[in-house]
């Protein structure tokens, strides 16, 4: 959503030697093309496209290292005769491929493959894994899909395929760092999720077309409309588009409705019914090509399709907030059984241990058995029994 002239569209080339197609994109953009003029390289846009191919001529396979987004694109240097494709590290833009040691293909939706003549046979493995204990992926094999001659580039992996003898390979870039900082207080850590949030939707901001927000009325999207009105620019329009499900207990218009109000946003209503929901599957599934777990999909389908009709290309959503701030009742266990790995300073043991914990569990003591009330009788023994265990020795 970068540069919509003719001078960005693809596929962009340079030096009459590399070519690129790409799909997302890179929100560091600007800062990266800075950073490659000043080391000699020439532009003929202002797209992020640009920026990702030059980059990879510069750095080579390190250019991953420098992208700040959600991408999935392929290079192919015309006097190597070799193909470099890559994807983000979260796995959020796809990339599918085809390679039986003779012909290799790809692309980001299957039904380009099926087109080109690709079999389309049912990986019977992962239809009865996800029958039996709902497995959308492979754990074991990330390249696996729910179609036998089709494989998935894995997220946070680039692959390079060879003309010259078609060798196929694949490396991984990146990984999840487990970091945990005991020395920061609290403060600290507010005050840096805060620089690093805001950065964040500084760069996400960045478009030539309009911007809009899904808006649930929960932590995710509610944060993120808090941090657009303070850093709001160009083409954010200050629309949310909300899925409201009316006569459904679970329905979270009025959260949502409290956040519009308070930043002056303007809602769209999006409701779903019950008449609705079998186009939304057939719809959705045509989109998804493989089988999904939750009905949510649904929603967030028609949320999209609203967003379009109203001139809005961009969304921005969030994911990922309650499970880093137990956002919901079966996260709590969990912030309670590593609580003293993050709380606790000394090291002197045991009783320190405990100590923090009890603290921290006291806090909720005036609300314990209300909360006890709500949950499944397996939770609140657990619970209990940990209380106990801690406060009592």
């Amino acid at each position: 959503m970068i540069d919509r002239s003719k001078s960005a569209n693809q596929p962009i080339s340079y030096a009459n030697r590399y070519h690129i197609t790409y799909n997302g994109e890179v929100y560091n953009y600007l800062e990266l093309r800075e950073e490659l003029i000043k080391k000699g390289y020439q532009f003929t846009s202002l797209s992020d496209t640009e920026v990702v191919l030059v980059a990879y001529v510069a750095y080579g396979s390190e250019c991953l290292r420098h992208f700040e987004g959600m991408f999935a694109f392929a290079i192919w240097d015309e006097v190597e005769k070799k193909l470099f494709a890559a994807r983000d590290r979260m796995g959020q833009k796809p990339f599918f491929y085809y390679y039986d040691n003779d012909k290799f293909f790809f692309a980001s939706e299957m039904k380009a493959l099926w087109s080109a003549g690709i079999d389309k046979k049912v990986n019977r493995a992962m239809l009865y894994n996800f029958l039996t204990i709902g497995y959308t992926s492979n754990p074991y094999e990330p390249k696996e899909t729910f179609f036998e001659n089709i494989e998935k580039l894995p997220e946070a992996s680039f692959l390079t395929y060879t003309l010259k003898d078609h060798k196929l390979g694949i490396e991984k870039y990146w990984q999840v760092e487990s970091i945990i900082n005991k020395q920061i207080s609290e403060d600290e850590a507010k005050e840096q999720l805060n620089e690093l949030l805001g950065d964040a939707m500084k760069t996400c901001l960045r478009s030539d077309v309009s911007i809009g927000t899904s808006l649930s009325g929960g932590l995710d999207s509610s944060t993120i409309i808090a941090y657009c009105d303070g850093v709001a620019q160009g083409q954010y329009t200050h629309q949310s588009f909300t899925a409201v499900f009316p006569g459904f207990e679970n329905d979270e218009y009025n959260y949502a409705k409290v956040v519009s109000e308070r930043f002056g946003i303007k809602m769209h209503k999006v409701s779903i019914e019950e008449d609705d929901v079998e186009s939304l599957m057939h719809n959705a599934m045509q989109h998804c090509e493989e089988p999904f777990t939750s009905a949510s999909s649904l929603a967030q389908h028609a949320v999209y399709a609203a967003a379009k009709k109203n001139g809005i290309t961009v969304l921005l959503d969030g994911q990922g907030a309650d499970e880093l701030f137990a956002g919901y009742h079966k996260y709590y266990k969990w912030h309670w059984r590593f609580c003293p790995y993050q709380f606790c300073i000394s090291s002197d043991g045991l009783f320190d241990i405990g100590y923090i914990l009890h603290i921290h569990i006291v806090k909720f003591d005036s609300k314990l058995f209300k909360y006890f009330g709500k949950q499944p009788v397996s939770t609140t023994i657990h619970i209990i029994a940990c209380y106990h265990f801690i406060t009592r020795g």
